[in-house]
């Protein structure tokens, strides 16, 4: 069973860096940065494309060896501990630092921010369970 939660978690951060490719866009990222100062800017590409590859590295990671991660392996818990903290990082950064304002009034952001919530904390739950040798 537990392979199957794995896996899915695997499938939903591949989901989240896929989809994160719009926010860009969708936010007016180009438009905003511009106000920036030069290496301000840079630093702001560079976080955004940081966070896309830990999103895609532990996707990646969680479908290439699933059975690895749920062994019960002293690397393996951490490994799981690791990616629990940065999604359950990710849940505290939307509810207490972003204005999530703009979701009140646009249906299709309240409708991203709910599955987003819903995928942040399935990958939080499931990894967290993993480290703590729930499985």
């Amino acid at each position: 069973m537990f392979r199957n939660a794995i896996l899915l978690a695997g499938a939903i951060q591949l989901a989240i860096a896929a989809s994160s490719l719009a926010i860009p866009r969708v936010l007016g990222w180009r438009e905003e940065t511009l106000r920036l100062e030069p290496l301000t800017r840079q630093v702001f590409w560079t976080y955004a494309v940081y966070i896309l590859s830990m999103n895609l590295a532990f996707g990646t990671l969680t479908l290439a060896v699933p059975d690895a991660l749920i062994d019960g392996s002293v690397l393996a818990r951490a490994v799981c501990a690791l990616i629990a903290a940065y999604w359950i990082g990710r849940l505290v950064v939307q509810f207490f630092v972003f204005d999530r304002s703009i979701a009140s009034t646009r249906p299709l952001f309240r409708f991203a921010e709910a599955a987003y919530v819903s995928g942040f904390a399935y990958l939080a739950i499931v990894y967290a369970s993993v480290a703590a040798g729930v499985v």
